[in-house]
């Protein structure tokens, strides 16, 4: 396995899939890598569907504009893992929201998905992070209960194309000593 900081930046946003399928085993430690994600006084808001099924992911893609560079990528990948949060969990306390922010689970669907998509470049796999589409079409067709939403889709496959790096801010540009 390579090291974390080759891992982070390497990784790209992959929407060209091969449609080599991916072993459970792979698939097992991806999700591993989310039950091992911290969350808001550990209250592992995330639900993850592991969507296979050409039905569904036809379904999924409907949801999706054409114009989302993303769009073809739904149904060439081999899997698409849905990212789902439980609301009122986290962020609350005795069921009381206790941040400024309100329900926290945006920011832990956030560290699951950083999760997911290193854990898979480092086992070989391309993602991409889909938020650009009808979430209340994507819940219908996940059949999602009261109480949670769909926050993202990650298509996950084997790359066929590695996009190049993307130009970064310099760290001086973004990080401040003491205040702003």
């Amino acid at each position: 396995m390579e090291d974390l900081m080759t891992i982070v930046k390497q990784r790209r946003s992959i929407r060209n899939y091969s449609d080599k399928d991916i072993p459970e085993e792979t698939l097992h430690t991806i999700l591993e890598a989310v039950q091992w994600t911290p969350s808001w006084a550990n209250t592992q808001c995330w639900e993850i569907i592991v969507v296979k099924d050409v039905n569904v992911k036809e379904k999924l893609q409907a949801a999706v504009p054409a114009s989302n560079p993303a769009y073809k990528s739904i149904l060439s990948a081999p899997v698409v893992l849905a990212i789902c949060a439980k609301h009122g969990t986290s962020g609350y306390y005795k069921g009381i929201v206790t941040t400024k922010f309100g329900d926290w689970f945006m920011f832990d669907l956030g560290l699951a998905t950083q999760s997911i998509c290193l854990t898979a470049h480092s086992l070989g796999l391309g993602t991409v992070v889909v938020g650009l589409y009808e979430h209340d079409k994507v819940n219908a067709a996940l059949n999602l209960p009261d109480g949670f939403d769909n926050v993202a889709l990650i298509p996950l496959g084997y790359p066929t194309k590695i996009p190049s790096a993307p130009k970064r801010r310099e760290i001086s540009e973004f990080s401040h000593d003491n205040v702003f």
